[in-house]
């Protein structure tokens, strides 16, 4: 279902000095430094991390940076006057000159090192010294944190120059990537599904990279060309970017006897994600084995209905690593994802996802996630039995808990009150022959059909009247189940449930290349028709955003698949 996002604050941070005021570091003040790190965060070039939970390290500044685009709705809800986004100096420090800010916010922010899980298992072979101590943030450098209307927010720039964690490259995102990081986030926010947000974004008007893509029109499974792309900076914000990833990484330290402090420092991490994320959730005044295993179910409880919802609008994290998996469970790093359009079970748009990462495995990648979270944070409890017993319980739980979650879903899309598994399977099946797109099969079918006419308009795949006869047993089947309710307010409910307007690659597209020629326009009209995908809008919009994929882009190189070239 959709939630409601904050209510909006009355703009009250109208300058950039009041916003400098908001800054508060709890990360930098109360965990450790790398100690081999620089006082002046002048670390720029790829080497080992051997301890400390962060590293020092100044942003790389874009050369002539120029607005793009900034999130009004986010902006309000933080109390931040719209007209920030143009002040000189918050442009400056939003797009990596930290020489222009001045106390109590610092001239100086920080890259976190983690660890690499695929489905549960460990990998170091990304690590280019083959230890896993050079895998982190590479190119994304926190650069605020603060209290604003009693939330804490951390603030991140993406491609903000390299880290030590670059691993040899240049710290860079392009406009194209950061365009569709900051517009889903957007889109994700308004529906209803727990994301980091998009604060701003500015790109360079003279600096350039060099980056592999997809030549117009290609049918190359990869990238066939290279192009040289302008340079942007995105700014995404979240409670904390704390990952499984890290906590494994402090954890494999302790199994390792890494440095004296492995056990230390990894008891900190945890207690720092506890204070960030679940303070409100878990009692302060229990022991620390118990709050341990508090946590243990409240991110078991965020992370299933994160993925249930996440299958829920046709979202696929194409990459979903336990370093892509937010402890705070909500969705993070907007990098191989993408939008079932034409249902597919197997959905993938990354060509480096493979089935494994595709739709419908989010739940058991979630698991394996699950699984790496559990395995560091148990290392903490293993003098207490009892506790360590209760901890185990919860996790073996994870499965079942799951796929509850996942029923509870499917039933809420069909405007059921219980899961029917027989009619799931049926439609299921008559979905993928039909070759039906997702977000308008089931907006269509919220408007409480008997016959199966109007959803014809969500059917790719030709029809049969064999086929038709057996979608109209289905349809008889199903509203039979519905009849018992009021069909008006199941209706609504579904509405609310199932989005009108989704993300659409192809419609993604015009947007960044005219925004990489200068002209943001299609951006700012993206941010408008997606900030409420729930509701009818004008003729105009419905025309060109609610309709089946024109044929000429399928199976085209940077539409239908994508490598992750940001």
């Amino acid at each position: 279902m959709s939630t409601p996002s904050q209510p909006a604050a009355e703009p009250c941070v109208t300058t950039f000095d009041e916003f400098v005021q908001l800054a508060d570091y709890s990360l930098m003040d109360t965990l450790n430094a790398d100690p081999d790190a620089t006082v002046d965060g002048d670390d720029h070039r790829a080497r080992q991390v051997f301890s400390g939970h962060f590293v020092p390290v100044t942003p790389t500044p874009l050369a002539e940076p120029e607005y793009v685009t900034h999130s009004s709705t986010f902006f309000k809800e933080l109390g931040l006057s719209d007209e920030l986004a143009l002040d000189e100096q918050f442009r400056r420090v939003f797009s990596g000159d930290l020489s222009a800010t001045h106390e109590p916010m610092r001239q100086v922010g920080w890259a976190t090192g983690y660890a690499l899980s695929i489905y549960g298992t460990e990998f170091i072979q990304q690590c280019p010294f083959g230890t896993g101590n050079g895998y982190g943030d590479g190119r994304a450098i926190s650069i605020f944190e603060g209290i604003i209307n009693g939330q804490r927010w951390e603030m991140q720039l993406k491609g903000g120059g390299p880290t030590p964690y670059c691993r040899g490259g240049d710290g860079r995102t392009v406009l194209r990537s950061s365009v569709r990081e900051f517009l889903a986030q957007d889109y994700m926010q308004a529906l209803g599904v727990p994301t980091s947000r998009s604060l701003t974004l500015y790109v360079s008007k003279s600096e350039t990279v060099t980056r592999p893509w997809y030549s117009q029109d290609s049918y190359s499974f990869e990238p066939d060309v290279l192009v040289d792309d302008p340079v942007a900076i995105s700014t995404r914000v979240a409670p904390s970017f704390l990952r499984v990833g890290q906590l494994e990484l402090f954890a494999r330290r302790v199994r390792s006897n890494a440095h004296p402090k492995a056990l230390e420092e990894l008891r900190m991490i945890v207690s720092h994600l506890i204070e960030r994320e679940y303070k409100r959730d878990i009692n302060q005044n229990l022991s620390f084995a118990k709050q341990l295993v508090e946590l243990a179910k409240l991110f078991r409880q965020r992370l299933i209905s994160l993925v249930a919802n996440w299958l829920r609008v046709g979202y696929c994290q194409g990459n979903f690593n336990s370093d892509n998996c937010a402890a705070g469970g909500f969705t993070l790093d907007y990098g191989p994802f993408g939008f079932c359009e034409i249902f597919d079970p197997w959905f993938q748009p990354w060509t480096g996802g493979g089935d494994h990462f595709a739709f419908i495995n989010q739940p058991r990648a979630a698991e394996a996630n699950y699984y790496m979270f559990w395995k560091a944070v148990r290392l903490l409890l293993v003098e207490d039995a009892d506790a360590l017993e209760q901890f185990d319980q919860v996790g073996r739980g994870f499965t079942e808990a799951m796929q509850q979650k996942v029923q509870k879903m499917w039933a809420a899309k069909l405007g059921l009150t219980e899961f029917n598994p027989e009619l799931f399977r049926k439609l299921m099946e008559l979905m993928t022959h039909s070759d039906v797109d997702y977000t308008i099969f089931f907006r269509e079918l919220s408007h409480m059909p008997d016959d199966v006419s109007p959803l014809k308009k969500s059917f790719y795949g030709k029809t049969s009247k064999q086929f038709d006869e057996q979608w109209q047993i289905w349809l008889k089947s199903w509203r039979d189940l519905i009849n018992e309710g009021n069909l008006a307010e199941i209706s609504t409910q579904m509405k609310q449930t199932n989005p009108k307007y989704t993300w659409r690659e192809w419609l993604i597209v015009p947007a960044y290349q005219q925004a990489m020629q200068g002209d943001y326009t299609l951006v700012k009209e993206l941010q408008a028709v997606l900030s409420y995908p729930y509701d009818e809008q004008s003729q105009d919009v419905e025309d060109k955003y609610y309709g089946l994929r024109p044929s000429a882009f399928s199976d085209v190189g940077g539409v239908s698949y994508y490598s992750c070239s940001s």
